[in-house]
């Protein structure tokens, strides 16, 4: 019997990922590689690091651990897979199970036979409509070759002034790369927060509080409209609301599938422009699988599908595929949208639905925001983290939860994204049994800080506002005290200017509950929001009627301080 022919269109994670699973399962099958591009197998996530100096041998984003370089003849002599680069493959005959491909520098045309053929085609990075892109010192961040053009402009010294478009991943990731205090570095979002679609407007924006008070500039709700340029290279980007000075600019608006082949070859394409696969990620030709950035994935919370390029997603499902042109029957279910990111020493993570995409797809929800270290705060290399969960009201299942600061946050949306994927509540969460030493954790895990929190807050126990909603009572004029129970030493050091603050430390309110007005809303608030919970409490106690607490403290206060 003549060995299994399996092609694979694609040479980046997801098909390099599947033909290793499957040379491992079926020793005798012909394995072969196209990839248009000159690398593959390479670690795009490093990318920022390489540019960052972190990593500084351009090699290692593709060598293996041990050193050796990920080329085609790495892959010949270690796994037995052809691997063919610069060659692109143009047209599938699903009837004849044949490939044609190009030799992209000679334009020599060549005929692949397969009996499964699989589609790692990825993504495109999306061209917005902006004037005067081909102006030098424009540049990506999608592919090996954006690295090295950027590495060469910042080594040569060409980057002083930069203006990144668009704050996803992508986009933060390259700030983190090249923000330095001898730049100055400038990020335009089209939407009103940082990682919008990522996390919650209010996150976004205390996450931006952050980054600003470190020197970065952010330019949000603007559109660019075009680049202007000096010489051929570009000097400005206009945005409909003004003007940005810049000497290199980064485009970083997203990505889109690349479904060309597979829409040319008669294939479903799903709802959200993807290649549309089954549990076994087969396409609509059950010859024919398709994985990573080309294909649709599943919500596993709502499901519905969702496009998520991730290179998670793409080596989970390579090992699927090799799988199953291998003859298994293996399953991805779907995703939870589980990100994380590191970026100006700040550690962002989170997975499930967040608070505006629950409430559109009509979930009754309830959301707490809590302040905490990510271990005991007597530890020398303790931080703040803020964590924000979100739950369904009735069955008090979590559906998401989104984290940020210097501490340790990735961790805990692990955790959370484990529990959401078999259907755990707020008290499947208080039950789990977690590691705890000084070094690691606190001896209530934050993570479950929060969720207790969220539970109060549900039972009636907790009554809160969250800090956009202090901050709207305060422009509104709202008649009430902003009881700060902090010390007068940090009270001192930053706090809300406004007639309608008045500090008391936590520890004189039993004695000085006169100084109080009973005929008033009263909110409470103090650094990290459990002395301003304690104080509700207390008030609650003596008789006061109408108190709240702001969740978070002042660590999740992302305004100014005068503007009341």
């Amino acid at each position: 019997m003549a060995s299994k022919k399996i092609l694979i269109i694609g040479g980046v994670a997801a098909g390099p990922k599947t033909a290793a699973r499957a040379r491992r399962l079926d020793p005798e099958a012909q394995i072969t590689i196209l990839e248009k591009g000159k690398y593959i197998s390479y670690a795009g996530c490093g990318m920022p690091f390489y540019l960052s100096g972190k990593i500084h041998d351009f090699d290692h984003l593709y060598s293996t651990s041990y050193g050796v370089k990920r080329d085609p003849e790495f892959f010949k002599s270690e796994r037995g897979v052809d691997v063919f680069t610069g060659v692109e493959a143009i047209s599938i005959d699903r009837t004849n199970k044949k490939v044609v491909a190009r030799d992209v520098e000679t334009g020599e045309e060549k005929i692949f036979e397969y009996d499964k053929l699989v589609l790692g085609t990825g993504s495109n990075p999306i061209t917005p409509p902006i004037e005067n892109l081909d102006l030098k010192g424009v540049y990506r961040l999608n592919h090996l070759t954006d690295a090295a053009a950027i590495k060469q402009a910042l080594d040569a010294g060409e980057v002083n002034d930069v203006v990144v478009i668009g704050t996803g991943f992508i986009g933060m990731e390259a700030v983190d790369a090249i923000f330095s205090p001898r730049r100055t570095v400038t990020v335009v979002e089209f939407r009103e927060t940082l990682l919008p679609g990522i996390l919650d407007p209010d996150m976004g924006k205390l996450l931006y509080k952050s980054f600003y008070e470190q020197g970065l500039e952010g330019r949000f709700g603007e559109k660019v409209l075009k680049l202007e340029g000096e010489d051929g290279r570009v000097s400005k980007v206009i945005t409909d609301k003004g003007s940005i000075d810049a000497d290199a600019v980064i485009l970083a608006v997203g990505v889109r599938p690349n479904v060309k082949l597979a829409q040319d070859a008669g294939l479903t394409i799903g709802e959200t422009g993807a290649i549309a696969v089954n549990e076994y990620m087969e396409t609509s030709d059950p010859d024919i699988y398709a994985l990573g950035d080309c294909a649709e994935n599943t919500n596993l919370l709502t499901g519905k599908k969702v496009f998520a390029p991730m290179a998670t997603y793409a080596n989970r499902q390579g090992r699927v595929v090799g799988d199953n042109v291998t003859g298994r029957k293996s399953t991805f279910k779907g995703i939870l949208g589980t990100g994380v990111l590191h970026c100006m020493d700040m550690n962002v993570a989170r997975t499930g639905l967040g608070e505006v995409q629950a409430r559109a797809l009509g979930y009754d929800i309830e959301t707490i925001t809590v302040a905490t270290f990510d271990m005991t705060h007597y530890h020398p290399n303790s931080n703040k983290i803020v964590l924000k969960m979100i739950a369904e009201k009735g069955t008090q299942r979590i559906l998401g939860i989104q984290g940020l600061g210097k501490g340790e946050v990735a961790k805990r949306a692990d955790v959370v994204a484990a529990l959401i994927q078999y259907g755990g509540t707020l008290d499947d969460l208080l039950n789990v049994d977690l590691g705890y030493a000084p070094p690691y954790n606190t001896p209530i895990d934050p993570m479950v800080h929060a969720g207790n929190a969220l539970k109060n807050k549900l039972e009636g126990i907790a009554n809160t506002y969250t800090p956009a909603e202090v901050q709207a009572k305060l422009e509104k004029g709202d008649d009430f005290v902003l009881l700060d129970v902090r010390t007068a030493q940090q009270f001192n050091m930053r706090y809300i200017e406004d007639e309608r603050t008045k500090q008391l430390a936590l520890g004189e309110l039993r004695q000085k509950l006169a100084e109080v007005p009973k005929d008033k809303e009263i909110v409470t608030v103090c650094v990290m929001g459990s002395r301003a919970y304690e104080a509700a409490r207390i008030l609650e106690g003596a008789g006061f009627n109408n108190v709240k607490f702001m969740e978070a403290g002042m660590e999740g206060w992302p305004f100014d301080m005068e503007d009341f």
